[in-house]
């Protein structure tokens, strides 16, 4: 069974009988703790930095269009539990009730997503270009709801979606970045997305979390996958 491969579970005996029970695979104890200093303490000195960049940007904003300066989406987080994504606004206001509308022309079946979605405006596509837009995403980490890098946040539709071997995705909190996001961001389908996600939770390291935050870099200059 191809699921299984991806749960982790042991043989137990009540008697003669033998019981498979499955456990949660993520990060705990030492791991646990090196990860969230690193993201406390990367994600104040960016957003330090960037406090500038932050006025500027949100200064376009409302001069490009009317609406708020941050989009507000509900993402489910690690075990499900929801919670609300920050972005720079790239879209129109009221944006998400044209999204039905929409779907018949997304560019991918698994999950929406379109290369020239009309609701963006002309200020949104430079910040997506650039991933300007997920910079607030910076406030989600130091509040415990996000990681540097992870697992991509999904929308809670789309998890209902996902079959019992891609809800692994969900047993770390998701990231700002991730494999997912130097292998091609947009342009990566949902079933390669998750099952980088699921390698890099098997194999979560420091430097390999390290090595995805400079390998970002360049990805984003770039402009691979953004739209």
């Amino acid at each position: 069974n191809f699921g299984l491969s991806f749960i982790n579970a042991k043989v137990s005996y009540i008697g003669f009988v033998p019981i498979l029970e499955y456990f949660d695979i993520g990060l705990h104890g030492t791991d646990k703790f090196i990860k969230r200093f690193l993201d406390v303490f990367v994600s104040s000195i960016i957003l330090f930095i960037l406090l500038p960049l932050f006025i500027v940007i949100a200064i376009l904003i409302k001069i490009d269009s009317k609406g708020p300066v941050f989009y507000i989406s509900k993402r489910c987080g690690r075990k499900k539990r929801l919670f609300n994504l920050y972005k720079f606004r790239s879209m129109i206001a009221d944006a998400d009730k044209y999204r039905k509308e929409l779907l018949k022309y997304s560019d991918s079946k698994d999950i929406f997503k379109m290369k020239k979605d009309p609701r963006v405006t002309k200020l949104g596509r430079f910040l997506r270009r650039y991933s300007l837009d997920e910079l607030p995403q910076l406030i989600n980490v130091l509040r415990g709801d996000m990681s540097l890098v992870g697992p991509r946040p999904f929308l809670l539709e789309e998890v209902e979606k996902l079959d019992t071997w891609q809800l692994k995705s969900l047993n770390i909190k998701p990231g700002i970045t991730g494999l997912w996001q130097i292998r091609g961001r947009s342009d990566v389908s949902l079933y390669r997305r998750i099952k980088w996600d699921i390698y890099y939770i098997n194999n979560w390291s420091l430097s390999l979390d390290i090595k995805i935050l400079f390998l970002t870099i360049p990805v984003v200059l770039k402009r691979k996958g953004a739209y």
